[in-house]
């Protein structure tokens, strides 16, 4: 049975220290036995880390309107039902189900902030001013803070297809983005400059040895890599090859239109 003190440990040898600023990304399904659960881990971080942030997506907010940019990877009028049993965003709606328990459990600490994206919020303790870098113009200016302020990306249980840090990189070397809708307290609004696809984003694994540091427990993959680093790996990769981090599914409507758009002069 893996226990609270086994996580400290873990974590400290893996090099987080009282000062470390990390975005975690947790999936418990890889652990074989884990007493307490999503509390036991997020306490765990919380002792061990200044700064805890996890991504509190909520894609249910979504709504497809009728009609939207061209190359967008969306059909505009399929929304029907699902536009109708859309959810609103607020501070204290719940972080989908496909995220995992642990950013809920993070979200709902008594000192925990949220960030105001209606599809793309961040939840964090000690975070705001990580939060505040975020808008609907920016949605991924946690990223930008954290690799300014020498943050890490953790990642326990998973590998780096839930690593959106990687969406910074292909931001900043200038990758074609998305334009999605969501359902707020003032009405249907216009998310612009959404990431695309992660399906691909496993094949930076190799190229981070030497960069992360990994370590397994109860059948767990922990690894640990500074975004810094983390960013300057992926950006280069991404000049030299405009393929890097796609997908390999013919039918991906997003990476089908990056594709098509690098090959534009």
């Amino acid at each position: 049975m893996i226990r609270y003190r086994d996580l400290i440990l873990i974590l400290r040898d893996l090099g987080l220290e009282s000062y470390s600023r990390v975005l975690a990304h947790v999936s418990l399904d890889a652990f074989e036995h884990l007493s307490g659960g999503a509390q036991t881990l997020v306490g765990a971080l919380l002792e061990t880390c200044e700064t805890v942030i996890m991504p509190a997506f909520t894609y249910r907010t979504m709504v497809i309107p009728e009609c939207g940019p061209s190359d967008n990877g969306l059909e505009y009028g399929s929304g029907g039902e699902a536009n109708l049993h859309a959810t609103m965003f607020t501070y204290d709606l719940p972080v989908d189900d496909e995220m995992g328990p642990v950013p809920e459990v993070l979200r709902q600490q008594t000192n925990a902030v949220r960030s105001a994206h209606p599809i793309l919020s961040f939840a964090g303790v000690n975070a705001e001013d990580a939060l505040a870098c975020q808008s609907i113009e920016h949605p991924l200016g946690v990223i930008a803070w954290l690799a300014e302020f020498d943050g890490d990306v953790l990642l326990i249980g998973d590998g780096h297809r839930k690593n959106v840090s990687l969406h910074y990189a292909e931001k900043l070397v200038g990758r074609k983005p998305f334009t999605r809708w969501a359902l707020t307290a003032q009405g249907v609004v216009e998310c612009r400059n959404m990431p695309g696809c992660t399906d691909g984003f496993q094949a930076i694994a190799p190229r981070l040895d030497g960069i992360s540091r990994r370590d397994v427990l109860d059948g767990a993959p922990f690894e640990l890599v500074p975004v810094r680093d983390l960013l300057n790996t992926a950006t280069g990769w991404l000049r030299e090859d405009p393929d890097a981090l796609l997908c390999s599914k013919q039918d991906c409507p997003r990476c089908s239109l990056v594709r098509r758009a690098k090959q534009r002069p």
